[in-house]
């Protein structure tokens, strides 16, 4: 099948690049999917957890939900517990392997071709095609495509090749799947101690099972045995032995998303949310507009990088301030004490704040620059006031 040209090749099986090889494929394009794992979503390194509007955008069973979240339960550093419910169903957590799995089979379906255990080394575009160097079981093979979607998620060495630039930071994620008991809803923990400039979560699968994780900056996987052992979880687990898996997170965007015959698409384009780690959802809204681009162009035979550009400015507009701002918040909370982040709950706990935040129609759980704006400037006590303007004046001169 490498000695067919087609129209699209899509580096990377994951959500973003499966619904891309979806859509071309169910348009009549000719579509190849590279993926280096031996199967879609294997080994995944996510919670899962999506919004009802996410999940329903997808158009697939609801077997693969494991749970439905209307509540949640945060921890501050000193151990205060502050709890967060809603009258409605907010999120699914999914099984994030069988929703990789469920949109590759649906492009698939549609006349998608997908190469397993194929590693893609290189990329060449070249006047009237692009070609990309593939390693499968050990020989070497060459697809060729009039375009090409780079989704294959935070891997930096490709995109600085063909001269796209460089996500500068990021944050490691770990997580393990435990049995544990007397985990009811999701919980979030706080503190440097457990998760320096970032949290710690305990996220309920089933009766008996639960998703342990925690984002850093470095020893992530270190901190997350920490976390396993500690007061919050120790008498708690069922067992000790776990299988720790951890994953390369994007903080930012990559400088440029497009070039000729090219576009980049979900984590490999930046299009996660610094807040949280998450890129289902922005991955997901980068696929669709990176469609509807690269659908135009093939219709025109105009693959050229000026043509194609189209797509990073669509996208930038949609979340290019979602995303600049929830990491600039990010940075904001890194600089946070234990002590700060007490106080922050104590406000939030007092006169029914924190209520009136989840009920405000600032809150959504797909974009958050509104809520932590309103946020922040509840915080207008010294020293945040400081912080505040600083943070502000940057934002105003995007």
């Amino acid at each position: 099948m490498s000695s067919q040209f087609y129209d699209v090749i899509i580096v990377g099986a994951g959500l973003a690049g499966s619904y891309a090889a979806y859509e071309l494929a169910s348009s009549g394009y000719r579509v190849a999917v590279l993926e280096q794992k031996s199967a879609p979503g294997l080994d995944s390194c996510c919670t899962g957890i999506i919004s009802t509007e996410c999940f329903n955008a997808f158009g697939i069973s609801p077997e693969i939900i494991r749970a439905k979240v209307n509540s949640v339960r945060l921890f501050s550093p000193s151990g205060r517990c502050l709890r967060l419910e809603s009258e409605k169903v907010q999120a699914y957590v999914i099984d994030r392997a069988s929703l990789d799995q469920a949109i590759a089979r649906k492009a698939q379906a549609s006349g998608a071709h997908y190469f397993l255990s194929s590693r893609a080394t290189d990329i060449i575009v070249e006047k009237d095609k692009a070609k990309v160097e593939v390693w499968h079981l050990g020989s070497r093979e060459m697809f060729t495509s009039r375009a090409m979607i780079l989704a294959n998620g935070f891997k930096p060495k490709l995109p600085q090749k063909l001269g796209l630039g460089k996500i500068k930071n990021f944050l490691i994620g770990a997580q393990a799947e435990v049995e544990a008991h007397n985990i009811g809803e999701i919980e979030i923990y706080f503190g440097r101690e457990i998760a320096p400039g970032s949290f710690a979560w305990l996220v309920p699968t089933s009766a008996n099972k639960a998703l342990a994780g925690l984002l850093s900056t470095s020893q992530a996987k270190l901190s997350l045995e920490k976390f396993l052992l500690g007061s919050f979880c120790r008498d708690r687990m069922v067992t000790e032995e776990v299988e720790i898996r951890q994953k390369t997170i994007p903080l930012g965007a990559l400088p440029r998303t497009y070039g000729d015959r090219l576009l980049v698409i979900g984590d490999a384009a930046g299009q996660v949310k610094p807040t949280t780690g998450g890129g289902i959802y922005l991955g997901h809204l980068g696929a669709k507009m990176a469609v509807e681009v690269l659908h135009r162009a093939l219709e025109n035979d105009d693959l050229a990088a000026a043509q194609l550009s189209r797509y990073q400015k669509e996208w930038k507009a949609k979340m290019g301030r979602e995303i600049s701002l929830g990491y600039r918040a990010r940075q904001l909370y890194g600089r946070l004490s234990d002590k700060r982040i007490d106080k922050i709950f104590n406000m939030l706990d007092s006169g029914g704040m924190a209520e009136a935040l989840l009920n405000s129609p600032n809150f959504s759980f797909d974009w958050h620059s509104k809520l932590i704006l309103t946020v922040l400037k509840y915080n207008l006590t010294n020293p945040l006031q400081r912080v505040w303007r600083s943070f502000t004046g940057r934002l105003n001169n995007d």
